[in-house]
C-alpha cells in the first residue's frame, strides 16, 4: 500500500506536505477512499513549525486565544502555534500572552474530560481547537460538547486537513482541503459505494495511522 503514496504540498508553503494513499479505509465514523498521512507534519519539528506559521496567519490579528486544545497528536504543532500567536508582533492580538496548550483525556465512556488541575485553563477561556484531520466533523462536535461542559469559549477550529467546511456552527480553517484531493470521498459505513462493489477494506485508520487488513 505504501508504494501508492502521492505527495501533496501546501499552496501557501511548499515546505508543508502530506501523503495520500488511495484505497478503501475504515475509520471510527465512516469509510473513506484515501488515507491522508500527516505523520511528517505531526512528528517533524520543521514541518510542524511551518504548519503552525501557516495556521497562525488566520488567527493572529483578530482572534483572542487563551488556550489551544490539541487533538489527534497535534501537540507539537500546537506548541509552535502558541508561540506564533504570542510572538512580539504589533499585529498579533495575543502578543506577549502565555497561551496554554492542552490535550483532553478520554475516559472509559469515550468522553473527553479535563482533570481538576487543568480545568482552569479552559473555564471561561477563549479556546482554539486544533485537529489533524476532519472527515465527518464528529470528533469536533464531541470536542465542542466537552468544551461547553467546562465553560470554555470556542474561538476557532484549525486543522491540517479538512474535508468539511464547518462544524459546530463554526468554519474550519485548514491548510489542506478536499480541493487538494478532488476525488476524496467519505461515506457512512452503511452507505459505502466501495462496500456495495464488494471491494475489501485495505486498512483500519485513526489518528495514529493505519493497520493493514490481510
Amino acid at each position: 500500500m505504501e508504494t501508492r503514496v502521492q505527495e501533496i504540498r501546501a499552496k501557501g508553503n511548499k515546505d508543508i506536505k502530506i501523503g495520500i494513499i488511495p484505497g478503501h479505509f475504515a475509520t471510527n465514523h465512516s469509510h473513506v477512499n484515501y488515507y491522508v498521512d500527516l505523520t511528517g507534519i505531526k512528528s517533524r519539528h520543521k514541518m510542524a513549525r511551518a504548519a503552525a506559521e501557516e495556521l497562525a496567519k488566520k488567527y493572529a490579528v483578530n482572534t483572542a486565544v487563551d488556550t489551544i486544545i490539541c487533538l489527534e497528536g497535534t501537540e507539537m504543532i500546537g506548541a509552535f502555534l502558541a508561540r506564533e500567536l504570542a510572538s512580539a508582533n504589533i499585529r498579533n492580538m495575543n502578543s506577549g500572552n502565555d497561551i496554554c496548550v492542552l490535550t483532553p483525556e478520554t475516559n472509559a465512556n469515550n468522553q473527553m474530560i479535563f482533570r481538576d488541575n487543568t480545568q482552569g485553563m479552559v473555564w471561561g477561556k477563549n479556546v482554539l481547537l486544533l485537529i489533524a484531520s476532519v472527515s465527518t466533523g464528529k470528533t469536533i462536535n464531541r470536542s465542542v460538547e466537552c468544551l461547553q461542559y467546562y465553560n470554555g469559549r470556542l474561538a476557532g477550529i484549525a486543522a491540517v486537513f479538512s474535508a468539511a467546511r464547518e462544524a459546530a456552527g463554526m468554519p474550519i480553517y485548514s491548510i489542506f482541503t478536499e480541493k487538494d484531493i478532488p476525488s476524496y470521498r467519505t461515506s457512512p459505513t452503511t452507505d459505502c459505494e466501495q462496500c456495495r462493489n464488494k471491494l475489501k477494506i485495505d486498512a483500519i485508520i485513526n489518528s495514529f495511522g493505519y493497520s493493514k487488513i490481510g
